[in-house]
């Protein structure tokens, strides 16, 4: 009776003293997901793209400027007085704008979106009017023409659909350095 006792003492022992061997992990193949969606975003940037130069192509009566940003703008009304844009943390911008589509159709005038303030990078705005206002200069008035990226993006806002560019015409009111 001792020795079934002591082997399996020693059996037991024995098992608890190897370490067990790790888990490999599981290989999958790689999803195809985020190729097709950066295929997919290229195809909209493209024919974004088209739709805004062919409104470039057809507005012979402005100069449009190319931003490093990745949209396009001209000046309305330009102020070579000034000598401040809102480049500070925290300045405050009062300003005005509107939006339109590609094809001139109106989605929201100025008085529907009324007065607007924003304390540069304190507050979230959509990244074309980040940029563009950061351009301006106050009594400027500029229309940008930017790609849905830089704009509603895919989601798109109320009267503005997923993946449409559009043209903000903004004029600053006034600029209050911080």
């Amino acid at each position: 009776m001792k020795y079934p006792i002591i082997i399996l003492i020693l059996t037991l022992s024995f098992i608890s003293c190897t370490s067990p061997e790790p888990r490999k992990p599981i290989l999958r193949k790689s999803s195809t997901f985020l190729q097709e969606s950066i295929q997919r975003n290229k195809i909209i940037n493209k024919v974004e793209e088209a739709a805004l130069l062919d409104v470039i192509k057809k507005d012979t009566a402005h100069s449009y400027i190319a931003s490093e940003n990745g949209f396009w703008y001209y000046y309305q009304q330009k102020n070579t007085a000034a000598k401040t844009t809102p480049v500070s943390k925290g300045d405050r911008i009062v300003y005005t704008y509107q939006i339109e589509d590609v094809n001139g159709v109106m989605l929201y005038t100025e008085k529907e979106i009324g007065k607007r303030n924003y304390l540069v990078d304190k507050q979230e705005i959509i990244p074309g009017l980040h940029d563009g206002l950061k351009l301006m200069h106050e009594g400027e008035k500029v229309t940008f023409l930017f790609p849905s990226h830089k704009a509603y993006g895919y989601a798109g806002y109320k009267k503005i659909n997923g993946n449409q560019p559009l043209l903000f015409t903004v004029a600053i009111k006034e600029i209050i350095k911080n």
